[in-house]
């Protein structure tokens, strides 16, 4: 009789599980949307059939499979798992995961130890890893949906190799759906329009697309089948105007840097208000703003770039949907601005003359003699201190001698960079009349 009830208890604690929660993959094989890492060819099974395993940060958006994969390569590589959240823990919690390590390598078994949201960790908390990476107490598994080249310090990034988790396409989607009705003995009541509905909703998000297949078992009277509409007022999501990973997410954004481009601010705010409503992530179209800002507005307003920042600030600190008034500020801004891409063409033009002349030597007068052999060898002989020059300029000719001046920089007749012309011509006509173009 106890084993009948404790059969029952286990079916129904079963069954109170999520579905997402009870069709996790028990292999990597059973991984869907992410060939390019679970693949037969993929990057952690060629790594897994080696038998060691690198720390890593996992990089993707939300149900893409990053907790999943990392309990799958601890299982298949017989490594303990450890898992802990960047948002509930502290210092004291990591003091307490490595503690645990050591012991655990003292007894001859490895940790994996995997930090969910591991971004929202600060500078000190990330360099606390870095000793137990190095010798090998823990071997980090990070997951975030941040660009860790933004969020993580470069200790870190040096010490773990960064995966990028793909968004499941429909395919992938239809996959996971497919399983769920194998597991639940039922299909989807759901037709063709709907059933394509449910995956726009989901947006690239396996842990979603099986809880709104959830939700939709849960309200289906017998024999009823959704339409599109139906759907939509039953899980109370709309589907999002675009793909976020397709070829929407491109050409709005390129159509919102043209629009600003073209200095029109009412196309521009449209773009940005279709992206916002199709549920981009706002952060991206921050980082896009500060973009335009250095790209085409560049000196001829040197406050574009100030204000762009301040705008992607703003949304970091409110979050949405009350900083995204902040992006829709900048946006106008940089899109009534005076244009220029004086400063990004000087760049792209030094940056040739670098790669093209990167082994000249500056010339001689402007480099510090810090010992009597440099001093002998000529090394700031005849520099021009320019504070003590008239007009705080001195006129002297900086490029290496094999290469003679050269002009990247060539600011129009626009905005602020009207001044800085005339402030070039200016220093132009001294360094002229001082004879310190002649070579």
């Amino acid at each position: 009789m106890s084993d009948l009830f404790s059969s029952l208890a286990d079916e129904t604690a079963q069954k109170a599980r999520p579905l997402a929660d009870r069709l996790r993959p028990q292999s990597l094989a059973e991984v869907t949307g992410q060939p390019h890492l679970t693949g037969e060819d993929g990057v952690l099974t060629r790594m897994i059939s080696d038998g060691t395993l690198g720390s890593m940060i996992f990089w993707g958006p939300p149900g893409t499979g990053k907790t999943t994969v990392a309990r799958l390569l601890a299982g298949e590589t017989d490594l303990a798992f450890e898992q802990i959240s960047a948002i509930f823990s502290g210092v004291a919690d990591l003091k307490k995961a490595f503690e645990a390590a050591r012991a655990r390598r003292m007894s001859g078994r490895q940790t994996l130890l995997f930090v969910d949201e591991i971004h929202r960790f600060n500078k000190a908390q990330l360099d606390s890893f870095l000793p137990v990476m190095e010798d090998g107490t823990v071997i980090l598994i990070g997951a975030t949906t941040e660009n860790p080249s933004f969020e993580l310090n470069a200790a870190l990034l040096s010490r773990a190799r960064v995966l990028t988790f793909r968004p499941h396409d429909e395919q992938s989607l239809r996959m996971l759906v497919e399983r769920a009705e194998a597991a639940q003995g039922r299909a989807l009541p759901l037709d063709d329009e709907a059933r394509l509905s449910l995956f726009r909703m989901a947006d690239g998000d396996g842990r979603a697309v099986l809880t709104l297949a959830e939700e939709v078992w849960r309200a289906a009277r017998e024999g009823e089948v959704f339409d599109a509409e139906k759907l939509q007022e039953i899980v109370q999501r709309r589907a999002p105007v675009y793909d976020k990973g397709q070829d929407g997410h491109y050409n709005l954004i390129s159509a919102l840097h043209k629009a600003v481009r073209g200095s029109d601010p009412d196309a521009s705010l449209y773009y940005l208000c279709r992206m916002f409503d199709a549920g981009e992530d706002p952060r991206f179209i921050g980082r896009r703003l500060v973009r335009m800002a250095s790209e085409d507005v560049g000196l001829a307003d040197p406050q574009a770039l100030v204000v762009a920042n301040a705008a992607k600030d703003a949304y970091d600190f409110l979050g949405s949907p009350e900083g995204e008034l902040a992006l829709a500020q900048a946006c106008i801004y940089i899109a009534t601005a005076p244009k220029s891409n004086a400063a990004y063409t000087a760049f792209k033009q030094a940056t040739r003359a670098a790669r093209e002349h990167g082994s000249l030597l500056p010339p001689k007068h402007i480099l510090n003699a810090p010992t009597r052999l440099m001093k002998d060898e000529g090394y700031g002989a005849g520099y021009e201190y320019d504070h003590d020059a008239p007009d705080a300029f001195s006129g002297q000719d900086y490029f290496p001698e094999k290469m003679g001046r050269q002009t990247f920089y060539d600011p129009p007749e626009r905005g602020f960079e009207r001044e800085l012309r005339k402030r070039l011509e200016y220093w132009a006509k001294l360094r002229a009349e001082r004879g310190s173009d002649d070579r």
